[in-house]
């Protein structure tokens, strides 16, 4: 069965094609929670989360995006609610976070490291316009309707983080 068909099995009710549809984008959605979550330990929740969520709201999937953009959608609203709620963040946490994704990333990718260790450095929000504009492709209307903000915000949110880690690679070089 191909994807359109699981989706309308799925919305049917029908398990099997659900389970299938799940475990085709699991990987997917947690390899970008983990690269704007910069925690291994959240991104596999937050995955999670996405997952149950998907399921509760598959009635909802309207099919005017792909199935994974819509599964990055719900991503992206669970990893920002969750941001939302943390009042204070630990530093220690966040760089050994980023101590473990480095580690856990193929060396065999040159400067990735450095990149990621860049990344790291950008608030949350920027981090996430950054990685879905030029690591998944999104258009900046996309991204503003994952992110509940406007176009140019995420226009600015690129532009000023694109900038930035250019600064840090080549104060780095």
């Amino acid at each position: 069965m191909d994807e359109t068909q699981l989706i309308k099995q799925a919305k049917k009710g029908n398990e099997r094609a659900f389970a299938v549809l799940l475990q085709n984008h699991y990987l997917y959605v947690k390899r970008y929670l983990m690269k704007i979550s910069l925690q291994p330990s959240l991104a596999e929740d937050l995955t999670q989360e996405t997952m149950i969520k998907a399921i509760e709201q598959i009635h909802s999937f309207e099919g005017r995006a792909a199935f994974s953009t819509w599964l990055v959608k719900i991503a992206t609203r669970l990893f920002l609610d969750e941001k939302r709620k943390q009042s204070r963040r630990s530093r220690l946490q966040r760089e050994y976070g980023t101590a473990q994704l480095m580690s856990e990333i193929n060396e065999a990718e040159d400067g990735w490291p450095e990149m990621v260790e860049a990344l790291s450095l950008l608030p949350d929000e920027q981090r996430t316009s950054v990685v879905l504009k030029h690591y998944y492709g999104y258009t900046y209307e996309e991204i503003g309707r994952m992110t509940n903000v406007s176009t140019g915000t995420v226009k600015s949110r690129v532009h000023h983080g694109i900038a930035f880690v250019r600064k840090e690679l080549e104060s780095n070089a």
